[in-house]
């Protein structure tokens, strides 16, 4: 019988740099299609999206400069979609929607759109597009729920579900979404973005197969998962041997209760490491769980920010990595816990975990405590065409460093979403921006200070407005490092045209009225080292 398996490929490190870069560069112009397409300024002006490629078994092999907790995440969407959903049902032209966090996920609005991607008839790799929503439905508009106590109260919840097939729109799967969501024109804007995104990469992704085969294409992936590995395995082998354990707290438990431990435990073999969070609290009433996916993110950030920034993201990075959740924790919340405020607050607390256990290895790689909080603040108005979300997150002050004070304004970590300018906030909603400023004196004393964080001020012009506060570092501020002081809290605050003014909780929903004006003071960053040196 002859044997028709494809003959075994080598790839040459001349030729794998070139095909790396290729495929980077894939992921990167599908993050440019979504900003230039997409309808919400949450996406186009923010830039709160993320885009990969990932091999035909769901396995990562690059991803754009975007945002880390996403692309974390995109290490293990694809796996799990396959897990229940199997090739066999895929199909050329198929694009599937999915946006459930069990299912390789974080939170509700962050929606996948997964396109599998052939040629000859075999599946060789996926493109996927993931989108911040500006709603998925649920109780408030923005989807955040401060008093959630389960997943429905959050929005749809969307299991693998093919909404494009052979390139064209399921219509009535779409309708059924669009009438599940507010702003429905806008996120149908963002869907057609999305898929043509993908649509993007399958094409550049079919050019680069053309010219090399898929059977290369494939022999390349494979060799960009190796390297990767080799590169992690060496990057663990300059930590010391040793079990670290570090922890650190959330301000409450999502409904205004007491701080919430998050710990970690942190074990260096050779050239292998593991993060076990098992000792971390039990899952909570509000909506700070998280998902074993999250802290999986968490872990893949530390470890390539402080040991390995050169190496490609790719499957084969996590394969000297252990990553361990206790099922009904905090960090591996059930499936029908809350969860919208822990993709972006739980998730920054995972990694400053991990950066307490590392600091008797790595104090002179670290900053002291940072903004790790969107500092999220949703207003929903009614306007003319129905209600309008507008999702803003506010940076703050970075920690400082063995060699430098903290820069003023900045985000950290596992966040990389921009502001939105304030003329796009005035010319698409009813609110005005009266004053941004920095917040003078905000950084934590040291040897070296830290930065300082924003004060943002909102004017509403509408007469019906609900605002959403989603934020951390309101109670347990920044920390500072090797003797320097915390940065000052986070705050926020509503002065009523009335003259009262009510301060605002991390996580809040309330109602307020024409002229009413919204105050966000976002935190300090921590000092670095003793003042007094």
């Amino acid at each position: 019988m002859k044997n028709t398996s494809p003959m075994p490929v080598t790839i040459d490190p001349v030729s794998l740099e070139v095909v790396r870069n290729a495929l980077t560069a894939i992921a990167e112009e599908m993050s440019m299609v979504v900003m230039r397409a997409a309808r919400s300024p949450l996406l186009r002006e923010a830039g709160d999206h993320s885009s990969a490629l990932t091999d035909s078994q769901g396995y990562l092999v690059a991803q754009g400069a975007d945002v880390p907790v996403h692309l974390g995440v995109l290490s293990f969407t694809v796996r799990e979609f396959l897990a229940r959903v199997g090739a066999d049902r895929l199909a050329p032209g198929d694009v599937w929607i999915v946006n459930l966090p069990e299912v390789g996920g974080n939170h509700l609005p962050d929606v996948k759109l997964i396109r599998p991607v052939y040629r000859d008839g075999i599946l060789y790799a996926f493109a996927v597009s993931l989108a911040h929503w500006a709603d998925v439905g649920g109780a408030m508009p923005g989807s955040y729920f401060a008093g959630a106590r389960d997943a429905w109260a959050e929005g749809l919840r969307m299991p693998p579900t093919r909404l494009v097939a052979g390139d064209v729109m399921d219509d009535e799967k779409l309708a059924l979404i669009l009438a599940n969501v507010r702003g429905p024109a806008e996120r149908k804007g963002d869907i057609l973005a999305q898929i043509a995104a993908t649509t993007v990469a399958a094409r550049r992704l079919d050019e680069l197969a053309q010219r090399h085969s898929t059977n290369w294409l494939t022999a390349a992936f494979e060799a960009i998962h190796d390297r990767a590995e080799r590169q992690m395995k060496d990057a663990i082998s300059a930590i010391p041997n040793g079990v670290y354990s570090g922890e650190d707290w959330m301000d409450d438990d999502g409904h205004g209760g007491a701080p919430v431990p998050i710990r970690v435990t942190v074990t260096i073999n050779e050239d292998t490491a593991s993060f076990d969070f098992s000792d971390s609290a039990d899952a909570v009433p509000g909506p700070i769980n998280t998902t074993r996916f999250i802290a999986g993110a968490a872990a893949f950030y530390v470890m390539k920010a402080l040991y390995g920034p050169d190496i490609q993201p790719s499957g084969g990075c996590y394969r000297p990595l252990q990553v361990i959740t206790r099922p009904g924790s905090i960090a591996d919340a059930p499936d029908d816990k809350p969860v919208v405020g822990g993709n972006h607050e739980t998730c920054q607390r995972l990694a400053d975990a991990i950066f307490h256990a590392l600091t008797p290895v790595a104090a002179a790689q670290l900053s002291a405590g940072g903004p790790t909080t969107a500092g999220l603040v949703i207003f929903g108005t009614r306007t003319d065409q129905g209600i309008a979300t507008f999702y803003e997150v506010h940076p703050g002050g970075e920690g400082a460093r063995i060699d430098r004070d903290g820069m003023a304004s900045t985000r950290v970590h596992l966040a990389n979403v921009m502001n939105t300018p304030a003329e796009v906030i005035e010319t698409e909603y009813p609110i005005t921006v009266e004053y941004q400023k920095i917040r003078r004196g905000s950084g934590g004393a040291g040897h070296h200070r830290g930065g300082d964080g924003i004060i943002r001020a909102y004017r509403m012009r509408g007469v019906e407005t609900t605002v959403t506060t989603m934020f951390e570092r309101a109670v347990v501020p920044p920390y500072g490092l090797q003797g320097g002081e915390a940065g000052a809290l986070f705050e926020a605050r509503i002065e009523h045209a009335d003259g009262t003014v009510q301060p605002l909780r991390g996580k809040q929903n309330v109602q307020i009225g024409k002229d009413d004006l919204v105050v966000v003071t976002s935190c300090g960053g921590g000092g670095y080292g003793l003042p007094v040196d």
